[in-house]
């Protein structure tokens, strides 16, 4: 008897759920009331025979994002409404799918062989991640700054670029030098090679930028993670007024990165062609940013924000004095 009764409760949930049948057709069919169809239902549901899962959008705090973009003259924010149950990984991943969201919306526009282009990070490979397949687009994608050699490879600027011209349908360019090398003589040899040039020349054409936003504090340092600086070069960074770096290019709290000798080391898009970009996209989270994220929009290099509530409020707090 407890085998026929779910029989009975199972083909009357997959007859309403899957099949999308009203209570009355379900009675009608099986000759009982609408009334025992309905008790059938919620007895399926209390006995776990349907599982019903609501997948809701990612939260947003909308309050922020347009504070954000009044005050600094921001073209989109994307701010990720936090729950305290969210550790570091659901944070980097809520911040990424809200930054996938956007460039999802952007590529759509573009035409066929358009470029978008992409530096490297753990933001940047969160929101190529969450991007969804679509090589119907046929876009293209450049590295716009050299390979920093990261720990975790999947984060370096090759394997995103990869990952994302696959999402995209389109062709790769490598940008085959590292990020940062150690003379400035060596960086101008490298730039004089055609097959760099050209792809510096390339990234500076793209309609979509995709980059991160570092820090220079040693908790949060990804050149410091990545073995191209100690604490000590961090230190000596800092009391240049430097704040942080995007696409290689460290800056200080007002976005300058003139006068400082690191840059003239660093193979990759400018900070200058970058405020050129009609989209510069910056994907970045975390405390230890929010002096960053503060510099890079005050530099103007960057015109869409993905990040979450916690450092947006940071962020606000460091520029509560800005017009």
């Amino acid at each position: 008897m407890s085998e026929d009764r779910d029989e009975l409760l199972v083909a009357v949930v997959s007859l309403y759920y899957e099949l999308d049948l009203n209570q009355q057709q379900i009675g009608n069919r099986f000759e009982i009331s609408r009334s025992t169809v309905s008790r059938l239902i919620r007895e399926a549901r209390n006995r776990g025979i349907v599982d019903i899962r609501i997948h809701k959008s990612i939260s947003r705090d909308f309050v922020l994002e347009q504070t954000l973009i009044s005050r600094f003259g921001l073209k989109d924010v994307y701010v990720l409404q936090t729950t305290p149950d969210m550790d570091e990984n659901a944070l980097l991943v809520g911040v990424g799918r809200l930054a996938a969201g956007y460039i999802e919306r952007v590529v759509a526009s573009l035409p066929r062989n358009s470029c978008v282009g992409i530096a490297w990070g753990t933001g940047v490979h969160a929101a190529v991640s969450a991007l969804s397949d679509n090589a119907d687009l046929g876009i293209d994608v450049v590295q716009i700054m050299g390979t920093v050699g990261a720990p975790d490879t999947l984060t370096d600027g090759p394997d995103v670029a990869r990952m994302l011209a696959r999402r995209l349908g389109g062709r790769h360019y490598y940008l085959h030098a590292p990020a940062l090398v150690e003379h400035p003589a060596l960086r101008e040899m490298l730039l004089a090679e055609p097959t760099i040039r050209d792809i510096i020349d390339r990234a500076q054409t793209v309609q979509l930028a995709i980059a991160g936003v570092g820090s220079v504090q040693d908790e949060a340092a990804s050149f410091l993670r990545a073995g191209h600086l100690t604490s000590e070069d961090l230190a000596q960074l800092r009391a240049q007024g430097i704040v942080g770096e995007s696409c290689g290019r460290f800056f200080d709290a007002r976005g300058r990165d003139e006068g400082f000798e690191i840059n003239q080391r660093i193979i990759g898009i400018e900070l200058s062609a970058l405020r050129r970009i009609p989209r510069v996209l910056a994907v970045a989270r975390g405390l230890p940013k929010a002096e960053s994220i503060l510099g890079a929009m005050r530099g103007r290099f960057i015109t869409v924000l993905a990040t979450d509530d916690i450092t947006a409020r940071a962020v606000l707090r460091l520029g509560e004095n800005e017009v």
